[in-house]
């Protein structure tokens, strides 16, 4: 007997091109200012939630807390603008923006609340 099944690895024609994650200059971005916050004592904690339409990273003053912010990425935004979020701890839009870097940059994080 013979069998017509072929082995195919790493097929460039059936790549999805969706990203499901914080690609890697992004996490640097982010993990620069944890590690900011962290040194300032404003920051204790992190955790990161993925789901189909979106990837966050939540920080925390306490890990017992909730999340005092999430830095979010749509992964299909309705406009350009909602690609990158910050939100509080109801889901509230603090902030948003197309680039990540911009969002981050020049944030008084303690008036971002009010």
């Amino acid at each position: 007997m013979r069998s017509n099944l072929k082995l195919i690895i790493n097929n460039q024609y059936n790549k999805k091109e969706e990203k499901q994650f914080f690609e890697k200059d992004e996490l640097k971005i982010i993990l620069d200012l944890y590690a900011k916050m962290v040194s300032e004592g404003s920051w204790k904690d992190y955790g990161l939630n993925i789901s189909s339409k979106q990837v966050s990273f939540s920080v925390f003053r306490n890990t017992t807390e909730n999340a005092l912010y999430k830095i979010c990425k749509n992964f299909k935004p309705k406009n350009k603008n909602l690609r990158y979020l910050i939100t509080d701890t109801n889901g509230k839009i603090l902030k948003n923006s197309f680039a990540l870097k911009s969002l981050l940059t020049n944030n008084n994080w303690k008036k971002l609340q009010k």
